[in-house]
């Protein structure tokens, strides 16, 4: 019976017959009659939608079901016969399938082989209703009932796991394979009861510790002592984290599923780890016992015992891992490291090295991150150990740090290691300006007994370039380039470069040495290179034997020049007074020029320029003037010697004059002398040339500046000797000796109308020297009034051309005393210039003011000392451009 209307009729599951009638495909043939009374096989029709919707007996299988009405079955008449109609198909049929239940239940629809009822003729078409209106499709849910009872598999299970646990526990094999553990507890969390699971593992999990691991750790931590029971703890954590990866793999869906969804409870790692930490790690007499121990292994470490590194190593790791390493372990060390500091200290301070406690701190700070690093301590613990060493080692060391006598021994021995440690340490507290009064107070010893020294002051700027490099080394290397030490090296430098002291090398004067020696020094330098200053040329053969040149010699020269130039001015310029470099640098370039001695004419205007760029246009204006008139003389040489051979004059003797103006040039004495009558006739003739050309303008001619060629006639061989004027005049006077005759010292001293100095000077250089064109007698040293003189027919020499002028490129003391004294006299005059500037523009003003005011403008020319000001207004108020104020205590304006 088809059901009745309203009602849906519920199937659990299909009968057997259903089943199977469903399952069975009906093939009924069937033939139609044509006209021709011929058969032909019927053309199979295709079920309209219409007609699957209208089909009556609809049903559905699995508890659903379709109500519609009944419609009555005709038979058809093949060939005047009919046949028992073939049961209907129904819309509903389509939907019954064979199907065969696995065992856990699940019904399989996908092995159905029902085929669609064919449809029936007589249908509706899609769109017109039936008698009854529109039918009403009503679906239930398919219900399936398992067969195995869910609490029944789940006890079974779980039997099967806590088997599994209790063998992993035990250290034996798992008997069931991880898949099936991992598919029942896919399955149990399936049926909803995965919290019920996860009480159970923990339940199982605690009691483990709790009975098996926690009894043998607290009788390890009893008889043993604290290095084989930390040794067990590790262990025991160790053991427990890899059974923890086995429960992590049979509970993974239980991890996933459930743990990761509630987070109060972590997942299965974080809870093996709190479970741990709860039943092993806090009980007292184990915690006590590891975080002891570790932190005795600690300080074994610091003691340089690390026969137990990896053991430490694992305890830290497993402190870290069970997350009490901050709140139990870290106070414990800190306390701990706190007393070992103290310790270390107080043996420290009984030794009174300085040296030594900054070698002992920095090794014991590098240790101690070392340690650190390699530990894996937190980052707090190392700030906390870091900010406790500065506490204890340099907060409460500073003045033992910066002691004055132990950093000046340590600079003295060029310790720049245990230097650049004690920095460091100061630094770390921000205390490291201490250091530079020490810095302060060597730099101006050393410095200062370099200038003073006499003995050694030709050695003057090599030792300050030394000392500089030195000084500049510590400010990079061991202050890392600090702006305060760069400060406090500067400030120093400038103070003893620029200490004056009346001595008699600077003949009482009040000028600074430094700045005649760095003139000295440059003038040595553009005469013969390095080589020609001998501590300076070992200096830089040691220098390119270490580097090895690609280049030419010549190169490698220049090279070398510019570079001690460059040292050289960066001494000039801690120098305040440049009047006393000035004045000698101008002497020696006007050598340098009127001798032909210049090494190179390029190094000569480099060193110009960068005179120019130190000192202004002003400082070198003079001296610039100076090449230009060295090349308009040889402009001038050259008219002159074109005209004369124009004429076809041919003068007995080949001279070449330089012209030169008295502003720019120094200022040279007048020495008499008689010069030979040829030497008389060319330099008339000259005269007579450049008057010609030139009016208004007068020549002075200085003999004591020339120098000449002389063909000289030995015994052996012929020599030309390039001599002085002054040296060449006494020679010619023995061309009217004959052989073997002699001249004393009174008749060359008449014959040349030479100052005694100079013919003794002259004299000596040519008998006494090394090289010996006349012969003494007696033989001595000096040169005495009774002396008389040969001429040495026997004198040798390898070279054809001997210098013998070397004498003339030599300043005497009475130069040297005499460019002193007038660079004084300068000063004198600048400062007066400055007072009366001052007083015409303030015409009142008090004593202090004016001193003040007149050291501020006379700086860049050197400090003044306030005697030598006093001095200067008490011959201003003579002079009558000033007077006294007993009012103001000053001085007023005298127009």
């Amino acid at each position: 019976m088809p059901p009745k209307k309203g009602k849906a009729v519920e199937h659990s599951q299909p009968s057997e017959s259903a089943s199977r009638s469903s399952s069975t495909k009906r093939k009924t043939p069937a033939t139609t009659e044509d006209e021709a009374g011929t058969s032909t096989p019927p053309k199979k029709s295709r079920p309209s939608i219409a007609e699957l919707v209208s089909s009556q007996g609809s049903r559905l299988s699995d508890g659903a079901s379709v109500e519609e009405q009944e419609e009555p079955v005709k038979e058809v008449k093949r060939n005047g016969t009919s046949k028992q109609p073939a049961p209907a198909r129904t819309f509903a049929d389509m939907y019954t399938f064979t199907s065969r239940r696995q065992p856990n239940g699940v019904i399989d629809l996908t092995q159905s082989k029902s085929p669609m009822s064919k449809p029936m003729n007589g249908t509706r078409p899609f769109g017109q209703l039936g008698q009854g209106g529109p039918k009403r499709l009503v679906v239930k849910n398919l219900r399936t009932t398992p067969k195995v009872d869910p609490s029944e598999y789940y006890e079974r299970k779980w039997r099967e796991q806590s088997a599994a646990l209790d063998s992993l526990f035990q250290g034996g094999d798992v008997k069931i394979m991880l898949e099936e553990l991992y598919k029942a507890t896919e399955h149990i969390c399936r049926q909803g009861r995965a919290a019920e699971l996860f009480g159970r593992l923990k339940e199982k999990c605690t009691a483990h510790l709790n009975e098996n691991v926690r009894p043998q750790l607290i009788k390890a931590c009893q008889d043993q002592s604290g290095t084989p029971a930390l040794q067990a703890f590790v262990d025991a954590w160790a053991l427990w984290q890899t059974q923890l990866q086995t429960i992590r793999h049979i509970y993974f869906y239980l991890n996933q599923a459930y743990l990761i969804r509630h987070q109060e409870h972590g997942d299965i790692n974080a809870v093996g780890m709190h479970m741990f930490r709860s039943a092993i790690f806090y009980e007292q007499s184990i915690r006590d016992t590891v975080l002891r121990a570790t932190v005795e292994l600690v300080q074994q470490d610091r003691k340089g015992d690390n026969s137990n590194a990896s053991l430490l190593k694992a305890a830290v790791d497993a402190l870290h891992d069970l997350g009490v390493y901050t709140g139990d372990f870290e106070p414990m060390l800190l306390e701990q490291s706190r007393w070992w500091f103290w310790q270390w200290r107080k043996e420290e301070a009984e030794k009174e090295d300085l040296p030594h406690y900054v070698r002992s701190c920095s090794v014991l700070l590098d240790n101690e991150l070392a340690r650190c690093d390699t530990l894996s301590f937190d980052r707090s613990t190392r700030t906390q150990l870091s900010d406790m060493f500065d506490e204890i080692f340099v907060e409460e060391n500073v003045d033992r740090l910066s002691d004055m006598d132990g950093v000046l021994d340590m600079l003295e021995q060029d310790m720049d290691t245990e230097i650049e440690q004690c920095w460091t340490l100061l630094a770390r507290k921000s205390h490291h300006h201490l250091l530079s009064s020490p810095y302060a107070k060597f730099t101006e010893t050393e410095g200062t007994m370099i200038v003073f020294d006499e003995k050694n002051e030709p050695d003057m700027v090599v030792r300050l370039l030394a000392l500089k490099r030195k000084l500049d080394h510590l400010h990079v290397d061991c202050f890392h380039k600090g702006e305060h030490m760069g400060n406090t090296l500067h400030k120093s430098f400038e103070q003893f470069m620029n200490k004056t002291k009346k001595s008699q090398t600077n003949y009482d004067t009040d000028n600074a040495k430094p700045g005649e020696m760095i003139a000295k020094h440059i003038d040595l330098l553009l005469k013969g290179g390095a080589k020609a200053i001998p501590k300076l040329a070992q200096k830089t053969d040691s220098a390119e034997g270490e580097n090895e040149q690609d280049y030419d010699d010549n190169e490698a020269e220049e090279e070398s020049v510019e570079k001690h130039l460059s040292d050289a001015l960066d001494l000039f310029r801690f120098v305040h007074g440049k009047a006393v470099f000035e004045a000698f640098y101008k002497k020696d370039l006007a050598r340098r020029l009127l001798m032909g001695r210049t090494q190179s004419f390029d190094a000569e205007r480099s060193m110009l320029a960068r005179l120019r760029n130190e000192c202004g246009a002003q400082f070198t204006h003079n001296l610039e003037s100076m090449f230009k008139d060295m090349d308009l003389a040889r402009e001038e040489m050259k008219s002159y010697n074109q005209i004369q051979s124009d004429k076809g004059v041919k003068p007995p003797v080949e001279i070449s004059v330089n012209v030169l103006s008295v502003a720019a040039w120094p200022t040279y004495p007048d020495i008499p002398v008689n010069v030979p009558t040829s030497i008389l006739k060319s330099q008339h003739d000259f005269e007579s040339h450049f008057k010609d050309k030139h009016v208004g303008r007068k020549l002075t001619w200085k003999p004591s500046l020339a120098h000449c060629q002389l063909k000289a006639r030995f015994s052996k061989s012929v020599k030309e000797l390039v001599v002085s004027g002054f040296q060449a005049i006494v020679l010619l006077l023995f061309n009217d000796v004959p052989t073997g005759g002699s001249l004393s010292y009174s008749q060359i001293k008449s014959l040349t109308n030479l100052p005694d100095n100079e013919v003794k000077r002259t004299l000596q250089s040519l008998a006494c020297a090394k090289y010996k064109v006349l012969n003494k007698t007696p033989k001595s040293r000096d040169v005495n009034d009774t002396d008389t003189f040969t001429f040495n027919a026997s004198f040798t020499d390898p070279r054809f051309r001997v210098k013998i002028n070397q004498i003339q490129l030599k300043e005497t003391k009475e130069e040297n005393k005499e460019t002193h004294q007038r660079v004084a006299a300068d000063r004198h005059y600048e400062t007066q210039a400055a007072i009366v500037r001052i007083m015409k523009s303030r015409k009142r003003i008090g004593h202090n003011e004016l001193i003040v005011e007149v050291i501020k403008a006379t700086r860049s020319r050197g400090v003044l000392d306030q005697s030598d000001i006093k001095k200067n207004i008490e011959k201003l108020i003579e002079k009558d451009y000033m007077e006294r104020e007993e009012e103001i205590r000053g001085y007023s304006y005298l127009a």
